[in-house]
């Protein structure tokens, strides 16, 4: 890397990179430098549930599509350890309290444009574990509607293509992979 200049600094950072490339060129690239995150599908093996979100996103209001997205449970990391934001994150979002944390992978979102790189999880919880309600935080403008959708249903999503957020699919794809036995036919 030669140069780097902020170009913006507010709710995420803009970089401008100056960089040269391997047959010696120098070229500029704009970054947006948001850190890293962590997402996490929870799912209840017992009652054979998923916990999803639905919320607002700008970007996808921008483009000109239904502005609130169905998707997995995910935030910043905002300098904690992956674990613990997928868990806070949990309570946060859903009011549900996670324990055991079967990592997935540390995925590149968009290396064409971000720094951002998630931490993706698949978490069993039970009942129980359904602590408070979740939402979001106000000050945040979350305003999140927490969602339980039945394991066949989160399979035809995954069939059908209605999925539409990234992270979400990746978990929902690896959670029928990993774990077959789930969306088997009881």
């Amino acid at each position: 890397m030669t140069k780097v200049n902020t170009l913006h600094e507010g709710w995420r950072r803009l970089l401008l990179l100056t960089i040269r490339i391997p047959d010696g060129r120098l070229i500029e690239r704009e970054v947006f430098d948001s850190g890293d995150a962590a997402a996490v599908l929870p799912y209840d093996p017992i009652r054979r549930r998923a916990i999803l979100i639905r919320q607002f996103r700008a970007p996808v209001m921008h483009s000109g599509d239904d502005d609130t997205l169905i998707e997995v449970i995910a935030g910043l990391l905002d300098g904690a350890e992956p674990e613990a934001c997928a868990r806070r994150e949990a309570m946060e979002e859903a009011g549900v309290r996670l324990r055991a944390l079967e990592l997935v992978g540390a995925l590149w979102s968009a290396p064409g444009a971000t720094t951002e790189r998630a931490h993706l999880f698949l978490a069993p919880y039970a009942l129980a574990d359904r602590v408070a309600e979740g939402g979001g935080l106000a000050e945040e403008h979350e305003n999140i509607e927490v969602l339980e959708v039945d394991l066949d249903d989160l399979a035809r999503m995954v069939r059908d293509n209605t999925i539409t957020d990234l992270k979400t699919l990746a978990l929902a794809q690896a959670l029928l992979i990993r774990h077959p036995a789930l969306f088997e036919r009881r």
